[in-house]
């Protein structure tokens, strides 16, 4: 999960030792227990800071080395795992069977081949950001808040080879969404959360992989990776709690983006009106200004406004509604001040 997991699949039987075992469906092995690490953002960093900190009691773990993607820039993980003298592997890793029972993947934005799969006796786990079926894919925190989600979580899931998140449960666990919840605050939120249920199904790890249960086959939905056009809104078609909740799902990530006069402008600091409009002969899109909350107010699909702190312009320092108004606004007749 998390933005820079992206789909792709690499051919790697070649990197594999001979398998000469398979993995066992049913297991009474008891920790501690030798760990293979699959991460590369922010959201793994959650889970193998938790993880080392068990590593280092060396009750629960044995053994803790990490796999790692990096593209340019060394990421989170890498530095992490450089700092604590953790041991790298390259994508994909060079193993044998039943040198690490179990593999854990966070956020690492491979689909992991059955060849590799095949090496951990135990098997291997993910840490997923939501309460699967619901918001399968790479973006499932955006997803939640963009939808107004009142309650997501995290899950832990066995990994299957064929697809993402399709693996069975071993343990789920529930948090409200408060309305006024941020992206970055609900990745924090689950970060944690997701870190202690890894550490929760560890500590009694055969236990609950012989107890994982298939995924419900109803409420299955999709959150697949964001690009930049997710952030566009269509003034006559979102109401102001679908452009708030959007707001808030990509706050940090992408700022929301409308067109003045054809220039793009960015959105900033988006929250909800507490009025109706009662002039009927303006539109959705039609930017006025609220003199008490200093801020632009901007009508949309249901009649409802939405108000707006920032304005970001093209060439320009981001400005203040108000400056955006006078500079921009208010130098339009009033049945010309819309967005688009």
């Amino acid at each position: 999960m998390g933005l820079s997991k992206f789909i792709s699949f690499h051919l790697v039987g070649k990197h594999i030792k001979p398998l000469l075992h398979r993995p066992f469906s049913k297991t009474t092995k008891k920790p501690p227990w030798k760990v293979l690490f699959f991460g590369a953002d922010d959201f793994s960093l959650f889970s193998l800071k938790k993880l080392n900190e068990e590593y280092r009691k060396k009750a629960l773990l044995s053994r803790l080395e990490v796999v790692t993607t990096v593209k340019g820039k060394a990421n989170a993980v890498k530095l992490y795992a450089d700092k604590e003298n953790l041991q790298l592997h390259k994508w994909p890793p060079c193993i044998g069977f039943g040198e690490f029972d179990v593999g854990i993947v966070v956020s690492f934005g491979h689909l992991i081949p059955k060849a590799i799969i095949d090496q951990f006796p135990l098997g291997m786990l993910n840490v997923h950001a939501s309460i699967l079926p619901r918001w399968r894919g790479a973006a499932p925190i955006i997803y939640a808040l963009a939808n107004g989600d009142t309650e997501t979580g995290v899950t832990i899931m066995t990994i299957s080879p064929e697809k993402f998140d399709i693996g069975k449960i071993v343990l789920q666990e529930s948090v409200p969404i408060h309305p006024e919840m941020t992206q970055s605050k609900l990745f924090a939120t689950l970060g944690k959360l997701g870190a202690a249920q890894l550490i929760k199904t560890l500590a009694d790890l055969s236990s609950n992989l012989n107890n994982a249960k298939p995924q419900p086959t109803e409420g299955i939905t999709y959150a697949p990776k964001v690009k930049p056009t997710f952030a566009s809104i269509k003034w006559d078609q979102m109401t102001a709690e679908q452009i708030y909740n959007l707001g808030r799902a990509l706050e940090g990530i992408f700022p929301i983006q409308t067109t003045w006069k054809g220039m793009p402008v960015k959105l900033i600091g988006i929250k909800k009106g507490d009025y109706l409009n009662s002039d009927k002969s303006i539109k959705p899109g039609y930017v006025g200004y609220d003199k008490e909350k200093n801020a632009l107010k901007v009508l949309c699909s249901d009649f409802r406004f939405i108000v707006v702190e920032k304005v970001g312009v093209v060439g320009k320092k981001l400005m203040s509604s108000q400056d955006f108004n006078n500079g921009y606004v208010k130098k339009e007749p009033p049945d010309c001040r819309y967005f688009t």
